[in-house]
């Protein structure tokens, strides 16, 4: 059973894990959040010379709280791909120094693999095929995980990622940042249903319908600025509302989306990844549709939802154990499908 030091730096978490196969020894995680909310989202290279100061005592920590000296780690983990590539470069640096100075193998890891290997971390019975719904600040797609290390891109965003029209309906609602989880909060005390949005379809090249799996927030997020332009002529804007029928119209898309896809491909099982996977509103949706159509819905626990070392380190052991490396010429890549992810390994 394979141990490994993981580290995670693709976007503004600077996190470190010992994970040992399935299980998380220690996992470390330095949020960022508070030092991009003054500029409503994230800044690079302020993102960049953060993971540079806190990287070190961040795998001081992990090691100290896992218990393990360098002889019991077998290998060094870092997410390479895709994300922003100034962060990116901290953590891969940090990890192949440590592989050369302790003769440690060096493993690159794909950031969506380990969001899909975040649902591993939580259901030890959780096996391929199933299909991963990955929704974050970044990315939203929908995987068919055929086995371990085998993924087809089945449906993806073609403009906003759920979690980024989050952020942005947030910023138009001046509700601060990160919007995800102030949205999730404020449309607890709103009417889901108070006022209809368009779920965002894309035609077909042909112009004979529409794409059935991939999504779209851009246009609901643009109807969202019509209406508050137009609540606020009229008076006042019911933030609340505003905010639930949003949530409510991301989470409907989500789910119908994800759903079609298990059912068109024979999949009874569906996963959550990503930080928009902690959102109650998704959560309800998924439930009641897998009860509907008997399929099984797996969410990670809200700790692994968001970016961390642990999922990286999973996915990395799972390789590892199959015999894969990475080159230490292995470079950064700030864009790189899910399904090319056999690439970074040797």
């Amino acid at each position: 059973m394979a141990t490994i030091l993981a580290i995670e730096t693709s976007c503004d978490e600077t996190a470190v894990a010992i994970v040992k196969n399935r299980q998380v020894l220690s996992s470390i995680v330095s949020s960022q959040i508070e030092l991009h909310k003054t500029y409503g989202g994230v800044v690079p290279e302020l993102a960049s010379r953060q993971h540079l100061e806190i990287i070190n005592p961040c795998i001081s920590q992990a090691m100290s709280e896992a218990g393990v000296d360098w002889q019991g780690i077998d290998a060094i983990a870092a997410t390479c791909t895709p994300g922003l590539v100034g962060a990116l470069l901290v953590g891969v640096a940090a990890a192949k120094t440590l592989a050369i100075v302790h003769h440690k193998p060096f493993l690159g890891v794909h950031h969506l693999e380990g969001h899909i290997y975040a649902s591993y971390l939580a259901q030890p019975e959780l096996q391929p095929p199933f299909l991963c719904l990955l929704v974050s600040g970044g990315h939203t797609s929908s995987i068919y995980v055929k086995d371990y290390g085998e993924y087809q891109l089945l449906g993806s965003t073609r403009d906003d990622a759920a979690g980024e029209a989050f952020d942005k309906v947030a910023r138009l609602l001046n509700l601060g940042y990160p919007g995800g989880p102030i949205i999730d909060r404020l449309a607890q005390q709103g009417n889901p249903k108070a006022f209809e949005l368009p779920e965002g379809r894309i035609s077909l090249p042909n112009g004979n319908g529409y794409h059935p799996y991939d999504f779209s927030f851009s246009g609901m997020k643009t109807a969202v600025l019509r209406l508050t332009e137009k609540l606020e002529a009229e008076g006042a804007i019911p933030v609340a509302d505003v905010a639930a029928s949003f949530q409510n119209t991301v989470a409907k898309v989500l789910t119908k989306r994800s759903v079609k896809c298990a059912l068109d491909f024979g999949l009874d099982t569906i996963t959550i990844g990503g930080g928009v996977a902690a959102n109650s509103g998704l959560r309800k949706y998924l439930t009641e549709a897998a009860e509907k159509y008997s399929l099984k819905v797996y969410f990670p626990p809200l700790k692994f939802c968001t970016d961390n070392a642990a999922m990286i380190g999973c996915a990395a052991a799972q390789h590892f154990n199959l015999g894969h490396t990475s080159s230490l010429d292995l470079e950064v890549q700030s864009r790189m499908s899910v399904d090319r992810v056999m690439e970074l390994y040797q």
